[in-house]
């Protein structure tokens, strides 16, 4: 993370003096960019470095789901399953993953290819049933394009 202070410093000038706390998102999504999911050590180092409490870092990454504490395959695919996904189908959709890679949400396949996660919004409930690839949204999905779209990323 001290390599990331540089870029940190930048970001606080942007922000008013005693709103150091604003800077905990931030801080986090750009540590997960640069090692891809937020360590136990990169935790200490923004309370220390912002000087905040560290239930301040916990309650932001618990509650954004794009925030990681473990890592991830190289393909990581996120099944929406809040109300809009789920009255379209993706129950099936979360199923048929499981049973095409072989591991459960929140699990990575041996080979470290694929995680499989699911969320509670992506966000894009007029395209419902959504899965996200990394940063990439896939919408109108069924098994046939899910199938697709693995294969094409293996």
């Amino acid at each position: 993370m001290k390599h990331l202070i540089p870029e940190f410093e930048q970001m606080k000038r942007r922000y008013p003096e005693g709103f150091e706390a604003s800077l905990v998102l931030p801080c986090l999504r750009r540590i997960q960019e640069d090692r891809g999911f937020v360590a136990e050590e990169d935790i200490l180092g923004v309370v220390e470095y912002l000087k905040v409490a560290r239930i301040q870092v916990e309650e932001v990454l618990s509650y954004y789901t794009m925030l990681r504490r473990k890592p991830v395959g190289r393909w990581h695919l996120q099944a929406c399953r809040n109300i809009a996904c789920s009255m379209r189908g993706c129950d099936g959709l979360v199923g048929h993953l499981v049973e095409k890679l072989g591991i459960q949400p929140g699990e990575t396949t041996a080979d470290g290819r694929f995680t499989l996660s699911t969320v509670e919004c992506l966000g894009s409930c007029g395209t419902a049933p959504v899965v996200m690839v990394n940063e990439a949204y896939h919408e109108d999905m069924d098994a046939a394009k899910l199938d697709q779209l693995i294969e094409g990323l293996r």
